[in-house]
């Protein structure tokens, strides 16, 4: 199948394909008489799984590891999990630091009047860590 019909049955654009094959996330397609790049419904496969650890979040790099694992009958479930769990923990930490960022806007904001006056402690906040 052609690039866009690949890209329609998995979700990823076309672009998106072509750069995959260009890191080597994908293997490159085989080409046409033409030139054109035609992909099976394999590379489909592997691009759905690549877009779906790509919603979930997974970096390319360890998305790269994941095929490896994924084509790798011999595994380890250990190092897919581990794989897994360390993306979690990062997760994590970016959810707290998400949360910090709200509990303290959040706060500023209860302090601001939100009415004519000029004085705003959400830019005198701002300000202050502006280094000034």
């Amino acid at each position: 199948m052609n690039i866009g019909k690949a890209a329609a049955a998995s979700g990823v654009s076309a672009k998106m394909i072509r750069y995959y094959e260009s890191i080597n996330l994908l293997a490159a397609a085989r080409r046409t008489d033409a030139g054109y790049r035609a992909y099976t419904d394999e590379d489909v496969h592997v691009l759905r799984f690549i877009r779906r650890a790509r919603d979930l979040g997974f970096a390319l790099a360890d998305i790269g590891e994941l095929l490896a694992l994924w084509h790798d009958q011999g595994r380890a479930s250990a190092d897919v999990k581990g794989i897994a769990l360390a993306h979690v923990a990062a997760l994590e930490r970016k959810i707290a630091q998400l949360q910090g960022m709200a509990d303290t806007l959040r706060t500023l904001a209860a302090h601001c009047h939100g009415d004519a006056r000029p004085d705003c402690p959400i830019l005198t906040d701002l300000d202050a860590g502006g280094g000034r």
